[in-house]
């Protein structure tokens, strides 16, 4: 894949509208690229920069709910996210499953949702935590998430699918996954996808996340060959972030 995916997760971040659209301003001189460049912002502020930004950049959200509509207080559904405009949402982040105690399940049913009620694209988050790699339990545990998270989703939408692959001891952290580790990572998934689904399993897109900056990313895209990356805290960073979006 000649063009990469960067994503930014701004997480709860920032604080006011404002400083949020003077970020946008800002990557919007800095960054020229034929990388595709994804923000997902606060879902409250989503709309403001849509308006302002979406020739610019593609947008997504960083949850949502696995039904359509109902009494659900604080969720927002897939087709909300479709009809605002969103084209991407994030699942599974560590982040959702430690915090808030998400389940492979809940990650499932919503998969399910957002594939069968809308376009949009999942970015669907896998990884193993410090604990599990010493245990040297990365590819059992990854195997686990993919087969538990993609039950009963159907051949024909899986390539409809990104995988983020992200160790949760790197997130956060300052430390992140070395090449060779990478590109295990990517390997194992691969196989994992192709024993489930065949062939098409190798057309899936897969990124990395976890403490990407300036520093690493030539050799996350370069020499691991990911098709993108997941950005946090440097996506908050336009001086950072531009240099990672640019990337060749």
């Amino acid at each position: 894949m000649k063009n990469k995916l960067i994503i930014a997760n701004w997480k709860s971040n920032p604080i006011k509208r404002n400083d949020g659209e003077k970020l946008l301003k800002n990557l919007v001189q800095t960054i020229k690229t034929n990388n595709k460049v994804i923000i997902c912002p606060p879902t409250i502020f989503l709309s403001h920069f849509l308006n302002l930004f979406s020739p610019y950049f593609q947008f997504g959200v960083q949850n949502c709910y696995s039904k359509d509509k109902g009494p659900y207080t604080g969720e927002i559904s897939p087709k909300m996210v479709q009809d605002i405009g969103c084209k991407y949402v994030i699942i599974g982040h560590s982040e959702r499953r430690s915090l808030f105690n998400e389940t492979d399940e809940d990650i499932n049913l919503k998969l399910i949702e957002i594939l069968n009620t809308t376009k949009i694209t999942p970015i669907l988050c896998i990884g193993e935590s410090r604990e599990e790699r010493a245990q040297k339990k990365t590819y059992s545990i990854i195997k686990q998430q993919i087969k538990s998270d993609l039950k009963n989703v159907d051949k024909n939408k899986i390539k409809n699918i990104i995988i983020a692959y992200e160790p949760i001891w790197a997130i956060g952290t300052g430390i992140y996954a070395h090449e060779q580790e990478i590109v295990d990572a990517k390997n194992s998934i691969v196989k994992i996808l192709c024993d489930i689904y065949g062939d098409i399993g190798r057309k899936i897109r897969i990124v990395y996340g976890g403490s990407v900056n300036a520093q690493n990313i030539e050799s996350i895209l370069k020499n691991a060959d990911m098709n993108g990356v997941l950005v946090g805290g440097a996506s908050l960073k336009p001086k950072e972030f531009s240099f990672i979006a640019n990337f060749k």
